[in-house]
């Protein structure tokens, strides 16, 4: 009953499709964002726990995965300007 009313309803005309496009690019590059600060910052933390010189460069490479995120924002915001 509910996917009847996705498939016919105003869900799949232009606008709400490039709202589903939108609102995947930004899922699934926040997910993905998510999944590589985790792993990247637990390596980051072991090796400051070892290594306090490390800060640094820990910090930087666990902000790196937020350009992913970012990128996907660009695409959300072009996919709605189009």
């Amino acid at each position: 009953m509910v996917g009847e009313e996705l498939i016919s309803g105003p869900f799949l005309d232009a606008d709400g499709m490039k709202a589903l496009g939108a609102a995947l690019a930004i899922t699934v590059t926040g997910l993905a964002s998510a999944w590589a600060e985790k792993e990247i910052g637990t390596a980051a933390i072991g090796a400051m726990a070892e290594n306090e010189g490390l800060f640094g460069k820990g910090l930087i490479l666990t902000v790196i995965p937020e350009t992913i995120v970012i990128f996907g924002l660009v695409v959300a915001l072009l996919i709605n300007s189009a």
